[in-house]
């Protein structure tokens, strides 16, 4: 007969004589015991507050014990006879100094506010990790053993950025940024086919290359395999809550239509494909715990502050040099940021310098590319054309990580509705997870989808009514003093304008006839001419990103060197600082130089990209010229008398004049966004149209632009020759966007024979950009005259992003060829051209007796599946 309980709380052995049946083992450790953290919330085992684990032996020959989190309030005292049970005490205290890492990361990550619930989530926690049958276990044990604790106060976010660390399959990039979640250990599981899993370090890039040759490295599929946008739908994989967009009563709205629509659009990703693969090379100074570092990244802010927080030294012993970078368009924002880090771990551990240069393959393997879109609408409109409603579900591949996709998502919603005004709108979008390399930034960041999407909804409505899609386009502009469904009111809003002038310069009317009776005349050689609008927002939506910072050094001899926190990666970011340095000083464009971009001379620099990098980095340049302006003009006793400039920086420096000034500039009037609040700001518009005609090879689907017309309105451009070029660049890459450019992936659908989430598509022998062959017999570029811009550096406007969208005018050029084939040969003329508009897929748009010959389903709707 027992006489007595033993069992050991916290390590502790107790010896209860006089325990009474109804005695719990929550009322106990309270109220006998005096342990007070474990909590009673509901007594019935549903709030899991009073959550606390027991350890039994159940071999008593092997000694193997048996652990298990229980529910306290629920656990008779008697129960628990010779078991250990340990309390949210027992793993740590303030007032022991011995914190759990499980508390002190629920602290750190804001876990716990009230504070009720957080010894149960603990012990939960902490139950699932010592019971796992893994050394850690994955994010869905934690999310199922969490399944019995409750929280009121918030929201749970919090609580799983904690738990969520200690998952096995969760990234974990040591960063501030939110959006950079790259994984930097070297976990059980690979995120994808392609992820860094190590780095070799040898005497010479051969012998590196040789070496790195060497390792096999074995892939074995999860169940599931997530490798496209369909897949992460169908089990739920995703990034983040839905986010949603919504103006005016939908409901009602489409209920009152005359007309209604429903559709699907898939759009395909994009390579950067710059020609410069990334590269960095790192010098260790043993002397003085300093790293230098020599990168090509978009900014060196962001490698500065990550690698001094691996390597456990102050930012300022991290110095970060960039000369210039051959192209980046995105994708040397985030994703070699990791390497970098790499390579300054494997510097300091052999404490010589080292270096890396990604070859082409593993570049396009590993950094990520634009997010593959998938676009599900329902339109409502009147008779005549008028849009009344628009509903939209859109979905991005976001890859293996979070990085960006989030705010692409949420920029791709901005810029939905484009130059038309949607009086009931609503818009959902979700970043799905997947196995592939994460997705990232690319020209555009989601403006691009965006915007064919809402022109392949006018395009579907034109078609539908059979009016002009342009008729269409015209009746729903945007007017001055109209408001964005994300509350933004439209100022200095030129799109009607562009309109007018483009439809005289481009002859667009009599040109749409000399279309017509081409097709007309010609049987397998069809032609198609559109005309496309933007309207893109310029400026960081984080607020805290819109601001840069220069300086100034003017020298004795009169030379003057300017530095900035600005990457020039081929858009004549140098040049424009170089004029704006010498407008305001008063010298000529020879005596300036920009050496580099170093973070000892400008700390804290935004990264360079949405189009702002000149609006930015220019005020603070103007800033700091004007006040060395200032203090040379106190040296000038006769406004009229032209003093050389060598002279007057000479008269300065005898008079003891500072010659050295720091810029500095925010933009003003700039608010954090909240997209569930619809309140969203761009600092202005970036306005254009752009009307593009092609002429298409029914019979093979070849195709070639004959002519395109651009006009911008670039406000007054600081430099006319580099925004043209910038348009001409962008326009191209859109081209290649939307038409040739095709991401090819392994799956277990259309490319079986490609390895599941492996990239074929590689390098230049499988991944076609547009060459010279490519692009417009006639392109014809023109600037809109008259046009200002109070809110950036003297009256210009960004414009390296922009003209990307009006690309879009070639796809629907393309469609409208296919739709005079189809229509020729008696087949519905509408159906939707699946992006990019490749070459096989616009030979099966031109549905005929030999696309019948080749599908055994529906060939009039047939569209070669891609990667998305």
């Amino acid at each position: 007969m027992i006489e007595h309980l033993l069992f050991y709380v916290n390590g502790k052995e107790v010896i209860e004589r006089h325990a009474e049946p109804d005695w719990t083992l929550l009322w106990y450790l309270r109220n006998k015991l005096r342990l007070t953290g474990s909590k009673l919330g509901c007594g019935e085992g549903g709030c899991g507050a009073c959550t606390v684990m027991i350890s039994r032996c159940i071999d008593r020959e092997s000694g193997k014990l048996e652990h298990r989190t229980i529910n306290a309030c629920l656990a008779p005292l008697c129960s628990v006879d010779g078991c250990h049970v340990i309390t949210v005490e027992g793993l740590g205290s303030v007032n022991k100094s011995n914190i759990h890492p499980i508390q002190s990361r629920l602290t750190e990550l804001f876990g716990s506010q009230c504070g009720f619930c957080t010894p149960g989530m603990i012990m939960s926690l902490y139950g699932t990790i010592t019971t796992a049958k893994t050394p850690q276990p994955t994010m869905q044990d934690i999310e199922e053993a969490l399944d019995g604790n409750l929280c009121r106060c918030t929201g749970y976010r919090p609580i799983l950025d904690a738990v969520k660390t200690f998952a096995s399959d969760t990234n974990k990039l040591p960063t501030s940024e939110p959006s950079a979640t790259t994984s930097t250990t070297l976990d059980k599981f690979a995120p994808c086919i392609g992820a860094v899993i190590g780095l070799v370090v040898c005497e010479s890039e051969q012998a590196a290359h040789k070496a790195a040759n060497l390792v096999q490295i074995e892939y074995e599929l999860l169940t599931p395999t997530i490798l496209t946008i369909e897949d992460a739908i169908m089990h739920e994989s995703y990034f983040g809550n839905e986010i949603c967009l919504q103006q005016g009563d939908i409901d009602k709205s489409f209920a009152d239509a005359e007309h209604k629509l429903e559709g699907t659009l898939m759009i395909g990703g994009q390579e950067h494909f710059y020609l410069e693969p990334n590269c960095c090379m790192v010098i260790p100074s043993m002397d003085d715990n300093e790293i230098t570092m020599y990168l090509s990244t978009q900014s060196i802010t962001a490698p500065q502050e990550l690698t001094a927080r691996a390597l456990g030294r102050d930012i300022s012993r991290i110095k970060c040099h960039n000369k210039r970078v051959g192209g980046a368009f995105g994708g040397k924002e985030s994703r070699p940021i990791p390497l970098c880090i790499g390579i300054a771990v494997a510097a300091v551990k052999v404490g010589r310098p080292v270096r890396f240069n990604l070859d082409r393959h593993t570049d396009m393997s590993i950094t990520g590319h634009r997010h593959p879109f998938k676009v599900e609408y329902k339109v409502g409109f009147t008779a005549n054309g008028n849009l009344l409603a628009l509903d939209l579900q859109l979905w991005s591949n976001g890859g293996c990580s979070l990085d960006f996709s989030v705010s692409i998502m949420e920029h791709a919603m901005l810029h939905l509705g484009n130059c038309y005004r949607f009086p009931n709108m609503r818009i959902r979008g979700r970043a799905c997870k997947t196995h592939l390399p994460s997705n990232t930034a690319l020209r555009g960041f989601g403006g691009p989808q965006a915007i064919l999407a809402c022109e392949n909804i006018i395009e579907h409505i034109a078609s539908y009514l059979k009016m002009d899609p342009f008729n269409i386009r015209q009746l729903n502009l945007f007017k001055e003093g109209d408001t964005t469904h994300y509350g933004q009111i439209l100022e200095h809003w030129n799109v009607p304008r562009i309109l007018n002038e483009i439809i005289i310069s481009s002859d667009l009317v009599p040109r749409q006839k000399q279309v017509d009776e081409f097709n007309r005349t010609n049987i397998y050689r069809k032609r198609g001419i559109s005309i496309i609008p933007t309207k893109f927002g310029i400026g960081f939506l984080l607020r805290f990103l819109n601001q840069a910072g220069a300086l100034v050094h003017i020298y004795k001899d009169g030379s003057v060197l300017v530095s900035h926190g600005g990457i020039e990666m081929g858009q004549g970011l140098n040049t424009k600082m170089i004029a704006i340095a010498a407008e305001v000083l008063g010298c000529g464009v020879h005596r300036i130089r920009i050496s580099e971009t170093a973070s000892d001379k400008v700390p804290n620099a935004s990264t360079t990209g949405g189009s702002v990098s000149s609006d930015l980095n220019g005020m603070a340049v103007k800033h700091a010229c004007e006040q060395l302006r200032e203090r040379l003009n106190t040296l000038i006793i006769d406004n009229n008398a032209e003093i050389p400039w060598e002279d007057l920086v000479t008269q300065a420096y005898f008079s003891r004049l500072d010659l050295c000034a720091h810029g500095f500039h925010s933009t003003p009037n700039m608010f954090d966004y909240d997209l569930s609040q619809n309140r969203a700001q761009y600092n202005y518009f970036t306005q254009g149209a752009a009307v593009s005609e092609v002429e298409l090879d029914a019979l093979t689907g070849d195709w070639h632009i004959l002519r395109v017309d651009i006009l911008m309105d670039v406000g007054t451009s600081l430099n006319p020759y580099i925004d043209i070029g910038q348009i001409e660049g962008a326009f191209m890459q859109g081209v290649g966007l939307f038409t040739m450019e095709e991401l090819i992936w392994g799956d277990h659908k259309q490319q079986k024979w490609i390895k599941p989430g492996f990239l074929f598509s590689r390098g230049p022998d499988t991944y076609k950009i547009p060459s010279f062959s490519d692009v417009p017999l006639d392109l014809r570029v023109s600037l809109l005259s008259e046009s200002s811009n109070p809110r950036a550096i003297y009256s210009s406007k960004g414009i390296g992003e922009p003209p990307i969208t009006l690309a879009s005018s070639v796809f629907f050029a393309l469609k409208q060829a296919c739709m005079a084939y189809r229509k020729q040969q008696s087949f519905s003329d509408y159906f939707t051209l699946q992006s990019p508009a490749t070459v096989e897929r616009l030979r099966m748009a031109c549905s005929d007796e030999f696309t019948n010959r080749a599908c055994l389903t529906d060939h009039q709707n047939f569209q070669p599946r891609g990667s998305y």
